[in-house]
């Protein structure tokens, strides 16, 4: 509920944006009716508050299935992005970004395409701080989406992976669940191979997860947080 006396936001898209994400969505809602982007984002290193996106991909999947011909993805242009130890794992230059998409235009896409969705990623919440922190800088409002983390699902999910109780006991990387799960993985560390990847482990751990429980599945049946 938005509070009475609350000023509607300038950007007609960020509002259309909130107006179309609920800040909760019942348990009960059955997955077919929700709408899940699966995303993954490049950055230029791990520190959420200094760090940037570098490029970021987006897969829509409706009712069990990707809708891979609305697969989105983008290079995001940095000017100072700085050269740092995580060049070496997605391989991503400043003389490749110099020719991407401004971020400010790229999160006006975004808005469109995450308006009322459930977020999936592998470790998404690290994705879900560097879309946040530009929704902030660049757009005055924050990300509200539901996350649902395909790590979290797996160990909920997957014999190799349930909780034991060690205290040091890690969340899966993407390898271990595709390896685990016989899948063969997509142009690992480039955004738009993991986002496919990522939506492939979903796609078959929510299968899995419903001829388990022997019915459709509901938002409440899979491991959702807030961003």
């Amino acid at each position: 509920m938005r509070w009475p006396f609350a000023r509607p936001h300038p950007d007609p898209k960020v509002r259309a944006y909130l107006d179309a994400t609920p800040r909760h969505l019942r348990g009960k809602t059955p997955c077919d009716d929700l709408n899940f982007v699966v995303l993954d984002a490049e950055a230029t290193g791990f520190d959420i508050a200094r760090d940037r996106m570098l490029s970021l991909a987006t897969i829509p999947v409706r009712a069990g299935a990707m809708a891979v011909e609305h697969s989105r993805g983008w290079l995001i242009r940095q000017p100072a992005a700085p050269v740092t130890s995580a060049v070496a794992v997605h391989g991503i230059l400043p003389s490749e970004t110099a020719q991407g998409s401004a971020e400010a235009d790229v999160l006006h896409e975004l808005l469109g395409l995450l308006a009322g969705a459930v977020i999936v990623g592998h470790h998404v919440h690290f994705d879900a701080a560097l879309i946040d922190a530009a929704f902030h800088r660049h757009l005055g409002t924050r990300l509200r989406n539901p996350l649902l983390d395909t790590a979290r699902l797996a160990i909920t999910t997957l014999e190799a992976f349930r909780r034991t109780g060690y205290a040091n006991q890690r969340p899966p990387r993407l390898e271990e669940v595709c390896a685990d799960c016989g899948i063969e993985m997509m142009a690992r560390h480039t955004a738009a191979g993991d986002a496919f990847t990522t939506a492939e482990i979903f796609l078959l751990l929510t299968a899995r997860l419903r001829r388990r429980l022997g019915r459709p599945l509901r938002l409440g049946d899979l491991p959702v947080t807030r961003a």
